[in-house]
């Protein structure tokens, strides 16, 4: 029963190795190019050491990734699974999650058109203010709201790399005393994944407004970035080369950040920030230079980083 399963494990999954009780294939989730997705068949489990894709059911991935024949056989060699619960044996868990949308403010106006009613004049005065050209505005569809929920905010939306709408930052350009008003849904994506040229080094930043001063960058929404996130999968799945560049006040959490991404394989640059308290009030200009004169990091710089800031 045992070498069936795997014969089909095989040819859904490619070939493998033993380890004791476990076998190792390559991860058909993040796509690593070493053998780190574990599965034991005799406790019908599996784990990828690198994206920690997981179920407590090994017939998810026959499903998944295998045709009608493979599942219909895996069917027919596991007491567990039958063919008339293809869709009721996962957990909500192990549900493949539905791609996120959302549609922007009825009042968003973009600021890149030709021609703009004149109550955009504030909101472009303060993105003017903060170094941000009508060229940003165009690539990022940089817009604004006057009126309703979002009333006197800039909005910067992402879209997802099918070209769906998934998120907006809504930042005050008035002297609102709630700085963003985001909407109340997930943060797990990839900011604009539609722009990002995975070929070429990604950088990360924390808000917004830096990631308008860097090239090919992915605003984390914060200052974390957390390993089971769409993000962190997506790294794995396609960088090899990452620039780090968070603002001051956050160096333990940039030094995390930089140690999870360094213990998956990353080739991992640190942007020292020091100077500035937040990166979106540099020009372009100063950006790209410290990223010139970024640091390789590795675990012991990442003691020294550590040491001097006891």
């Amino acid at each position: 029963m045992e070498s069936k399963k795997l014969q089909i494990l095989e040819d859904v999954l490619g070939p493998f190795y033993r380890s004791n009780d476990e076998y190792l294939f390559f991860c058909p989730f993040c796509k690593h190019h070493k053998r780190k997705l574990s599965v034991n068949i005799f406790k019908n489990k599996y784990k990828c050491w690198v994206c920690d894709s997981h179920g407590k059911n090994i017939f998810y991935i026959i499903k998944k990734f295998g045709n009608r024949p493979q599942k219909q056989q895996w069917a027919a060699f596991d007491s567990y699974t039958k063919i008339s619960d293809f869709d009721n044996i996962f957990s909500e868990k192990e549900k493949i999650e539905e791609e996120q949308r959302i549609k922007l403010p009825s009042e968003y106006i973009c600021l890149a058109n030709k021609i703009l009613p004149r109550d955009s004049n504030p909101a472009l005065n303060y993105l003017f203010s903060r170094g941000i050209s009508k060229r940003d505005m165009l690539y990022w569809k940089i817009g604004y709201c006057s009126d309703g929920l979002y009333r006197n905010r800039i909005i910067v939306p992402s879209f997802s790399n099918d070209g769906y709408c998934n998120y907006f930052v809504a930042r005050s350009y008035t002297e609102d005393w709630m700085k963003y008003k985001n909407p109340s849904i997930s943060k797990n994506i990839v900011f604009n994944e539609l722009m990002i040229d995975w070929k070429e080094p990604i950088t990360l930043v924390e808000g917004i407004f830096d990631a308008i001063k860097a090239d090919n960058s992915i605003p984390l929404l914060g200052s974390t970035l957390n390993t089971q996130s769409k993000l962190f999968r997506a790294i794995l799945t396609h960088v090899k080369q990452i620039y780090v560049g968070l603002d001051q006040d956050a160096e333990k959490k940039a030094l995390y950040i930089i140690n999870s991404l360094i213990s998956h394989g990353i080739e991992v640059y640190k942007i020292d920030t020091s100077d500035h308290e937040d990166i979106g009030e540099m020009t372009k200009e100063e950006f790209s230079e410290k990223k010139k004169n970024a640091i390789l990091m590795d675990s012991n710089s990442i003691l020294i980083h550590k040491i001097l800031q006891i």
